[in-house]
């Protein structure tokens, strides 16, 4: 078996580095959810010695759309390697915009991963504001599915990106939209 992906980074010293180049509260949201995410599936999928690189990866992941959204997945490249970060986890980040702005694939199921839910979990952020309780707790499958079948709604997050995470990870939509889901609901504060 091969040894568990590590960093030199803390998930505090990542934060600082996410935090140096972006400065809204959306994107700083955005990151934590999608590093809460990633760590929770690396615990699912078997990856829990893992967590914390995960959800590094996670975290790092839109480290240069605030600043830089016409460079995405470019300049993050940029960003990482001049602060030291590993190249393993330069490569994962970028691979995120597989098939939008670069030709990396993801290839390790982390990649996958984050491929996939980071499109989905902005989709479901915006249906959960449609709700009073502004929670996840009684968000359904159902209600999901909706929202994704409505073209206009959450326009920005695109279903074929969400359509091929799941065919990258070798699940099927509705299985990736009910374990995004959960894992949404267990990340909730």
């Amino acid at each position: 078996m091969a040894e568990p992906r590590t960093t030199h980074l803390t998930p505090e010293t990542a934060w600082e580095l996410f935090a140096a180049y972006n400065e809204g509260d959306f994107h700083r949201h955005h990151a934590r959810t999608v590093a809460g995410l990633m760590r929770h599936f690396a615990q699912e999928l078997g990856y829990g010695a893992e967590a914390d690189y995960w959800g590094i990866v996670g975290l790092l992941h839109d480290i240069d759309f605030e600043r830089w959204p016409a460079e995405h997945c470019l300049k993050s490249q940029q960003l990482l390697k001049e602060a030291g970060v590993e190249d393993s986890i330069n490569r994962a980040v970028a691979s995120h915009g597989y098939g939008i702005v670069n030709d990396i694939a993801p290839e390790h199921e982390m990649e996958k991963v984050l491929y996939a839910v980071d499109e989905l979990s902005g989709l479901i952020g915006a249906v959960v504001l449609m709700y009073p309780s502004k929670s996840t707790r009684e968000l359904s499958l159902k209600s999901v599915k909706k929202k994704f079948k409505d073209k206009k709604f959450a326009a920005g997050c695109s279903r074929e990106v969400i359509q091929r995470g799941a065919d990258l990870l070798g699940w099927p939509l509705d299985a990736l939209f009910e374990r995004t889901i959960a894992a949404m609901q267990a990340i909730q504060p």
